[in-house]
């Protein structure tokens, strides 16, 4: 592809179809209509087709408060089935420009709640013509997230946007209140049609790498002085930034040009607040920092670019600048905010593991056509939604659990064979679980875990093994929902499965998504009750064997 500078200019996102109602002894309720159609935009300057929402593309900034209840009525004007999840290796580069003058006086834990999430393995999709409402509520949440669609290849056409969940006026956040609030939105992107992208994979070829980086869906030229800015700033004042990698395939490197930016929030967790000048943004993940307007007035680049800083020296005579980035990165344990549930859990270093799962990442062929797979098993989605099927307890017909083990085969880099299949992990309710994930490849990878912040207490070069817990941070690492994994390296976390429902990890690369890299856990309710788990809402969409099967009895009290 070549090196690539390009600037983005001015993009508004537009909130709208919005009504606020507060009920007495209830949470206040968001009301939200979407249209979700195509459009023709012209992301890298070429006509194409993407998808808008209210004609937006990037679609609608959602903002929220902390325990606000949500209901988004999803219009489907799309071709095909369509649902939303609410939550690098060429040389890839994007600028965008902001401006101060002188002159002047600028991922959402479902909790009991996976019939939300927006995948495959929890929810039927949306049938083109037809329109669904998803109702959840931001629970216990503060931070930065945004959402996308899950189904087919629609996220490499757009339907993207963020999504904030602020602190409650009462609840003081670690910093003064910033002259605004900012939502960036990086992510690479091809010229090609999100359909031609995903016949490419269903032939099974790779995509190979994206044609250039947007910011908020937009790029520019350098030197391009009829370029408006996106952000204006005023002389002295502090901007809150909230930066999501949006993307497909690639890790992102952010910065802006004569500023340093202060960490203060990953994925919903207050952080200590260090200074960087830049940061590696990862598939899936999201920071905010506050900048302050403390240069000459005039106008700034700001910079999402790949690849990243993911070489890693072998060990052990250093680590690389991105790891050592990951490694400053610590937990506010003095501020106010929401916490995980328990809340007990932020000692986390103080709990017993009960059990340990490894992951271990792969890439291989079958019949021919390439596929990803985790621990040897390459996952497809049933006609059924996973979930769907253990609610009506028709799992025999639909999946088997346990496909894959806690440990992976041996000689997982040389199978001969990947099945392909779902996988379901069976998970007991509140264990307090280790997982490790082991990055057999030479790309960096993200995965995300739906349904639940975790703790990363490490990650290093090699092969894990018990012994490495000694290295383990048991203080304070950020309660996050993604984790990224260097190459031929391995990643740690811990968590409480007390979340009931049946979650998604997956990698955050699209392409290795799509042709198999992610799973399903299932963490069941014992005792199918309410104080658990909610029921299947009344409004869901029924699909394959269970379209036509008796509703099965409501949880009760």
């Amino acid at each position: 592809m070549g090196n690539k500078t390009i600037i983005s200019c001015l993009f508004s996102q537009v909130l709208i179809c919005m009504v606020v109602l507060v009920a007495q002894a209830e949470d206040p309720y968001l009301f939200f209509e979407w249209k979700v159609t195509y459009g023709t935009q012209s992301p890298l300057g070429v006509p194409q087709q993407v998808i808008l929402i209210n004609g937006q593309f990037p679609g609608p900034n959602l903002n929220t408060t902390t325990n606000n209840n949500l209901e988004i009525n999803v219009f489907n004007n799309l071709d095909e089935p369509l649902l939303f999840t609410w939550y690098v290796l060429s040389f890839l580069i994007s600028l965008l420009y902001y401006h101060y003058h002188a002159a002047f006086v600028a991922g959402i834990q479902q909790r009991k709640n996976s019939w939300q999430d927006g995948t495959l393995g929890t929810m039927c999709p949306i049938p083109p013509g037809t329109n669904y409402t998803y109702r959840f509520q931001v629970k216990d949440q503060i931070g930065s997230f945004f959402y996308y669609p899950t189904t087919g290849f629609l996220k490499a056409a757009g339907g993207y946007g963020g999504l904030r969940v602020n602190s409650r006026l009462l609840i003081p956040v670690p910093y003064p209140d910033p002259e605004d609030d900012y939502t960036v939105l990086i992510g690479d992107w091809y010229q090609k049609s999100h359909t031609a992208l995903k016949k490419t994979l269903d032939s099974g070829k790779s995509l190979g790498r994206p044609d250039g980086v947007l910011i908020n869906g937009k790029r520019g030229e350098v030197g391009n002085e009829k370029e408006e800015p996106l952000f204006t700033m005023k002389p002295g004042k502090t901007y809150k930034y909230r930066i999501c990698n949006v993307g497909l395939k690639n890790t992102l490197n952010f910065r802006i040009q004569g500023h340093k930016m202060k960490l203060v929030e990953v994925e919903g967790s207050h952080t200590v607040q260090n200074e960087y000048e830049s940061l590696d943004v990862h598939l899936g993940q999201c920071y905010a920092v506050l900048v302050t307007a403390n240069q000459d007035p005039k106008d700034y680049y700001m910079v999402a670019s790949g690849p990243a800083s993911n070489i890693l020296p072998e060990a052990p005579t250093g680590w690389a600048w991105s790891l050592n980035q990951f490694r400053s990165f610590r937990w506010n344990l003095t501020a106010s905010a929401a916490r995980p549930n328990p809340q007990g859990s932020f000692h986390y270093g103080q709990i017993n593991i009960t059990r340990t799962v490894k992951l271990a990442t792969t890439a291989a062929t079958v019949d021919g056509k390439l596929r990803y797979a985790v621990n040897g098993v390459s996952h497809t989605d049933p006609e059924t939604p996973v979930k769907l099927a253990e609610y009506y307890q028709a799992t025999d017909k639909v999946f088997k659990y346990d496909n894959i083990g806690d440990e992976p085969p041996a000689n997982v880099e040389q199978l001969d064979k990947v099945t392909i299949a779902p996988i379901v992990l069976n998970f007991t309710h509140r264990e307090f679980v280790e997982i490790i994930f082991e990055n057999h490849e030479k790309s960096v990878q993200s995965f995300h875990l739906a349904g639940y912040a975790f703790f990363p207490v490490a990650i290093e070069v090699g092969t894990w093994s018990p012994e490495k817990r000694k290295n383990y941070n048991l203080m304070d690492a950020v309660s996050k929902y993604n984790i990224q994994v260097y190459p031929k390296s391995w990643a740690a976390i811990l968590l409480e499965f007390d979340n009931v429902g049946m979650w998604n990890v997956r990698n955050e690369c699209m392409e290795r998504a799509y042709l198999g890299q992610q799973l399903y856990i299932s963490v069941p309710t014992p005792e199918r009750v309410l104080r658990d788990e909610y029921n299947m809402p009344d409004n869901a969409l029924l699909c394959g064997i269970v379209k036509d099967l008796p509703k099965p009895k409501p949880y009760e009290l």
